[in-house]
């Protein structure tokens, strides 16, 4: 069978694959997606961070949460919350977004082939599945297939009671009581909903502090908000074992000789590069213990004709930055070294409850790095916006140079937080310092407003000191 000649084939739709896909189109590059799934989207639309977001928004909405400081604690939209109610919005986003991706690929004139891939050697995959076999053939290979939870032999996954973060929406009820192990983004994310909804978490974490790539500061908000919630903080402790219990309940059996009970416990530590079937061998190209592939700054793997982007290639794994990374590599694939992106200034977005966000650099890291630095602080209750919406417990945190008074660091907790912390980044990456707040108008009242206020109050301090 002849194989069909292609500029390039990406391997996975999902963020990272489909914007590199559109971008090759864009250069009039001829372009195939394999997709594994029968749907394209890959993991971010179908079981991560679309789900998981539209989730949390329906947690939102049905237990009123972010109105029970205006309407009593007893407020809710819905008194009983079931499986069906989450899955119910969370299946009507899916499918629009997979709708969306399809409508754009196809504008492009991008072919996408359904069926699970493998290199023959290093320009050649053939694919194969119920709707596909075929031998295709590119210049260029871009893998972006993203990642799958990691498993343990220490955690027997039944997909009902002992579940991974794919496995969320196959609950059949909503648990009474769960056990979270791992205190990462996902693991600390699905803890804050569970929590808002009534269920008793208990959360694991082997390490001290959960988040520990975020602000100290804010991390510590997050933990009393997670306390108040009844959530059940484990850290610094280990799990060694999990039993299924005849009566139907879980029971984590951690280092410490404490036993955990719990109607179901989610498994969260880490996720794995997906790697397994692409044979990676045949092209000459190796995958880490976690399955992820080694990159250049160019995402360019230890293949010339390969490249590599999104989860597949490790931290930060952000469906944002993975787009970013699809773009640059088709850049860098194609020789236009002129198309620049700076790392520096990506922004994170953790969508637990409060959801957090920041850009730039922590008070830890300049701490460390010796950069004389002074910070501003604001509270949502001391805007009307904040009293508005009933939000009076987020806040937004400056931090700039003593001496230069350029920012630094933007670090949010609060409703909002995403969207908000991109005023931050404009200043950030235009080299602004804190007085661009000090004179600017925000609108009234509005959240912006908090930078106002946070750049008065690091000012105010740094004239204390001089």
């Amino acid at each position: 069978m002849s194989a069909a000649k292609y500029d390039l084939i990406v391997v996975g739709s999902g963020p990272s694959g489909q914007r590199a896909a559109v971008a090759a189109s864009k250069l009039k590059k001829r372009v195939a997606i394999v997709e594994s799934r029968s749907v394209v989207g890959g993991v971010c639309v179908n079981t991560g961070t679309i789900p998981s977001k539209t989730m949390r928004e329906a947690v939102l909405h049905l237990s009123g949460y972010n109105y029970r400081t205006v309407y009593g604690m007893n407020y809710r939209v819905k008194e009983k919350i079931t499986m069906a109610d989450l899955a119910f919005r969370v299946q009507g986003v899916v499918k629009t977004e997979i709708d969306v991706t399809e409508a754009q690929l196809s504008r492009n004139g991008i072919d996408v082939i359904h069926g699970v891939a493998h290199f023959i050697d290093a320009q050649t995959l053939r694919v194969e599945g119920p709707d596909a076999d075929a031998t295709l053939e590119a210049s260029r290979i871009i893998i972006a297939v993203g990642t799958k939870p990691a498993t343990s032999p220490l955690v027997p996954i039944n997909g009902t009671t002992i579940i991974n973060s794919d496995q969320i929406m196959d609950l059949p009820k909503l648990p009474r009581t769960l056990i979270v192990v791992g205190g990462g983004v996902i693991g600390v994310e699905y803890a804050c909903m569970f929590s808002i909804l009534g269920v008793r978490v208990t959360l694991i974490e082997k390490r001290n502090r959960l988040l520990e790539f975020a602000d100290q500061e804010i991390v510590e908000t997050l933990s009393y908000h997670l306390r108040d919630s009844r959530v059940t903080m484990r850290l610094g402790e280990e799990l060694v074992s999990v039993e299924e219990m005849a009566d139907g309940t879980v029971v984590a059996n951690m280092q410490s000789n404490k036993r955990i009970s719990g109607d179901a416990l989610l498994y969260a530590v880490g996720r794995q590069g997906s790697v397994d079937e692409l044979k990676l061998e045949n092209a000459g190209l190796k995958a880490d213990s976690r399955g992820r592939i080694p990159v250049d700054e160019n995402f360019q793997t230890a293949v010339p004709s390969i490249f590599a982007v999104g989860d597949v290639i490790g931290f930060p794994s952000l469906a944002s930055v993975s787009m970013e990374q699809g773009r640059i590599a088709v850049a860098r694939a194609f020789n236009d070294m002129n198309t620049i992106s700076n790392p520096s200034f990506y922004p994170y977005g953790i969508y637990t409850i409060p959801e957090i966000s920041f850009i730039g650099k922590t008070e830890e890291q300049l701490t460390e790095e010796d950069v004389p630095y002074e910070v501003g602080m604001a509270y949502y209750r001391e805007t009307a916006r904040g009293q508005i919406r009933g939000d009076t417990t987020g806040r937004l945190k400056l931090i700039f140079h003593r001496d230069t008074r350029k920012v630094l660091g933007v670090h949010i907790i609060g409703e909002g937080a995403s969207e908000l912390v991109h005023i931050g980044q404009a200043v950030m990456t235009l080299g602004g310092n804190v007085d661009y707040f000090i004179e600017t108008v925000f609108n009234y009242p509005t959240l912006a407003e908090c930078y106002k206020v946070a750049a008065f109050n690091g000012v105010g301090r740094l004239h204390r000191y001089q």
